[in-house]
């Protein structure tokens, strides 16, 4: 089975070519590959599937074998996947996701793709909720990028102790099927700090759902311009919410790192 390994802002993830045919078994195969010491290593797999609806389909499984609806920073290296690899030539893409379709347009370098612009759908809100969590409280703002995410400011993300707060974020009663939690800091009208708990894959470098969910939050209490600067641990995200569309829209860079041959 030949394989890709692809990041985008260290948000990484396997790509495998399923457009002839798909693996058994996705989400063991997505625990096993996942493993960072016994696998490829990675935050999940992708595969790259035929669609009758759009130019591709994208299914997305995080590393603990759950398959996601929608990743961010997944579909922008999809697009550079299919570019690349000659599955496609064009630069503006439509992917079937779980989440609905998305479209992209590809930054084209000496044939090479290296960034993509997502329009990511529009952002549900719901009224925040208090969670308690040991002793304190903490005030989350539920949002829906087709996948849910749970936005919380805190004083300091760096200094936060997320190997704590992440697990009991995800798996709170508020939230009956688990969450992606982000912890976010406004630096400015149009900076945002963030760092997250990705649901069924924990920390992660980077989390391109959870930076539009963080913005949509800010966004709307009045606390960022309708377009920011996502300060992620893997790097920069911009992110534009269109107030006469109400879509979100999402860029940023996308690498391959390498790619490979699995034996078994």
């Amino acid at each position: 089975m030949d394989f890709t390994k692809m990041h985008g802002l260290g948000n990484d993830y396997i790509f495998l070519n399923c457009m002839d045919s798909t693996p058994e078994n996705l989400g063991e195969l997505a625990r096993r590959l996942s493993d960072r010491h016994f696998g490829v290593g990675g935050d999940g797999i992708i595969c790259v599937c035929p669609s009758d609806r759009a130019d591709f389909k994208m299914r997305m499984f995080n590393a603990d074998g759950s398959e996601g609806a929608m990743c961010g920073n997944g579909i922008r290296c999809f697009g550079k996947y299919v570019y690349d690899k000659g599955l496609t030539d064009k630069a503006h893409l439509t992917i079937e996701t779980l989440a609905g379709e998305r479209e992209l347009s590809l930054m084209i370098r000496e044939k090479r793709a290296y960034a993509a612009a997502v329009n990511m759908g529009i952002p549900i809100l719901k009224l925040p909720v208090l969670l308690q969590i040991g002793r304190a409280g903490y005030t989350a703002v539920p949002v829906s990028m087709g996948n849910p995410h749970a936005v919380i400011e805190v004083e300091d993300p760096a200094a936060l102790d997320l190997q704590a707060m992440g697990p009991a974020v995800e798996s709170h009663p508020a939230f009956p099927g688990r969450v992606n939690a982000e912890f976010v800091k406004v630096l400015s009208h149009n900076e945002l700090q963030m760092r997250v708990w990705e649901r069924g894959s924990g920390e992660t470098m980077a989390c391109g759902t959870g930076a539009c969910a963080s913005a949509a939050a800010m966004m709307s209490a009045g606390k960022l311009d309708r377009e920011t600067v996502v300060h992620l641990s893997g790097g920069d995200l911009t992110v534009r919410w269109d107030e006469k569309s109400g879509h979100m829209f999402m860029m940023g860079p996308a690498v391959t790192v390498f790619d490979g041959k699995l034996d078994n």
